[in-house]
């Protein structure tokens, strides 16, 4: 068991029967998926709502009940992965371009699990590219004024041509280097026109945080903590 499974299989023993179960997305969020599909088949009674429309077509084939947002009052457990976690329990997504429907679950979520491995805790954010979703009008104007706030934009590109996000947006990776006010600077981002999300989630959406390690073990503390050390090999 790698260690992002062994977070994963952690995770999901939080969960109980009734729950509504938002799904996250990447590799980290499919080992949830595969567990709580695992139980499922063992007699767990839940539903869920997904993240991306990849989690949905895994979450189906693993046997999971997906209900439509119609439906749902309020999402009990939202478990998803991170691309960096900082010193401050702020985390950096967005990797999988699934952002702005990630901060949906996340913030409608009575507890947001993140599970990651212990090479995604970091200091600083920064290292990671932002991810912020734009929409395709005007993308160089917005392009542009990304840039003014200090960074280098790119267009993220797949397959030879421009990544397009479940929402039909585009995606712009902004190299940072170093984040130091994770507040300020989504604020900023999210003040120009044409952006849609932006991949900084603030700490007071989390609450958990479980770390994984090749050996298998796992540590968890509630978000917010003060004990961003012990995580660390």
């Amino acid at each position: 068991m790698n260690a992002k499974q062994a977070a994963a299989e952690k995770a999901v023993s939080y969960i109980h029967d009734g729950m509504t179960i938002g799904l996250g997305s990447g590799t980290t969020g499919s080992f949830a998926i595969d567990a709580i599909g695992r139980r499922v088949r063992e007699g767990l009674s839940i539903n869920g709502v997904a993240s991306s429309l990849r989690s949905e077509a895994l979450a189906s084939k693993a046997g999971i009940r997906l209900v439509p947002f119609s439906e749902v009052k309020s999402i009990d457990l939202y478990i998803d992965g991170a691309d960096e976690v900082d010193k401050d329990f702020n985390l950096l997504k967005g990797g999988g371009g699934a952002l702005l429907r990630e901060k949906i679950l996340a913030y409608n979520s009575k507890m947001f699990i993140v599970i990651i491995d212990s090479a995604k805790l970091v200091d600083t954010l920064g290292k990671f590219k932002l991810a912020v979703e734009v929409t395709p009008f005007a993308m160089e104007l917005t392009i542009q004024n990304l840039e003014n706030l200090g960074c280098l934009p790119n267009i993220r590109i797949e397959n030879g041509k421009h990544y397009i996000t479940d929402n039909g947006n585009l995606v712009i990776d902004c190299a940072f280097n170093m984040i130091k006010d994770v507040q300020k600077l989504s604020a900023s981002v999210h003040a120009i026109p044409g952006v849609v999300e932006n991949g900084l989630f603030a700490n007071s959406m989390v609450g958990k945080i479980i770390v994984g390690y090749e050996d298998g073990q796992v540590r968890e503390t509630e978000g917010r903590g003060n004990n961003f050390s012990s995580f660390r090999d």
